[in-house]
């Protein structure tokens, strides 16, 4: 997968979103954050499935990885504005508002939400899986997803949620974006419905995982090391506010442990795969 990745990352830098404008900063709006970085999790779980059982739709699938990247980063983007987190450090740069202006953030996230959909809908791949591509992301990168978790978070800050209700915040704002990357590749792999509910059904517990990882490094980490703002989750409904740091991480590792087992339902090579991203989710 290295090669994978290391191949996308210079499609991504070949296929940053600009356009002629006499606008002087716009297009830097919209690449900065590409270009900061990031750990690109949810093109690699996508390119992942494909290269286990169709690798040579591998290339083919980038444009929709990149969709995914983009849509992802747009919602870093807005999570960090003023009205959100109010966050001036992501991937080890300043974040746009705060390098620019609030207005040119909203906007560049904007432009990323909807050239993902571009990239997913020229995508060389047929038209039929592009229209179901289009809408699985559509979904739960919106009112399915991200945004209604986004809206759950943003509401009970300063209010104390249960662990069911953060579990349920969690999942939509975080994990179903990660159950949807592995589902898209399913899809481009031409998976059978079951093999895709199962993909979707690690996907969320994966999606808690790296929710619960966050949380912990949020409390644990400067941001030097983490390479955005922390210490930022003293009002908001975290897996360490919630449980304590020790209980937190007693969570962390039972999840591990649970998707390690869960992976080997898969193919050797896709198992083997998942079972070295699960393998990541340790204290630093």
């Amino acid at each position: 997968m290295d090669k994978i990745i290391k191949d996308f990352e210079e499609y991504l830098k070949d296929n940053l979103p600009q356009v002629k404008s006499f606008h002087p900063f716009f297009n830097d709006t919209l690449k900065k954050m590409l270009l900061a970085g990031g750990k690109r999790f949810r093109p690699e779980l996508l390119l992942s499935v494909v290269n286990a059982y169709q690798p040579l739709l591998v290339k083919n699938a980038f444009g929709v990885a990149l969709g995914i990247e983009l849509l992802h980063t747009y919602s870093l983007i807005h999570d960090d504005l003023p009205a959100m987190d109010d966050a001036e450090l992501r991937r080890g740069e300043k974040t746009i508002h705060a390098e620019y202006d609030e207005v040119s953030a909203i906007l560049a996230g904007d432009a990323l939400n909807s050239h993902a959909f571009f990239m997913i809908s020229t995508a060389p791949l047929r038209d039929d899986m592009k229209v179901k591509l289009v809408s699985e992301l559509s979904y739960y990168g919106g009112i399915g997803g991200m945004v209604l978790g986004q809206a759950i978070d943003c509401y009970y800050e300063n209010k104390k949620l249960d662990l069911d209700e953060l579990k349920f915040l969690h999942i939509h704002k975080t994990a179903k974006l990660i159950a949807v990357s592995l589902k898209m590749g399913g899809i481009i792999a031409g998976l059978s419905k079951e093999k895709l509910e199962k993909l979707f059904d690690f996907g969320e517990h994966l999606g808690l995982l790296f929710q619960v990882q966050d949380d912990i490094i949020d409390a644990t980490m400067d941001e030097e090391e983490a390479g955005k703002t922390t210490g930022n989750d003293e009002g908001k409904n975290s897996f360490v506010n919630l449980l304590g740091l020790k209980k937190a991480k007693e969570y962390r590792d039972d999840l591990r442990d649970k998707l390690k087992n869960d992976s080997s339902e898969f193919d050797e090579k896709l198992s083997n795969s998942l079972q070295k991203i699960v393998e990541r989710f340790r204290d630093r």
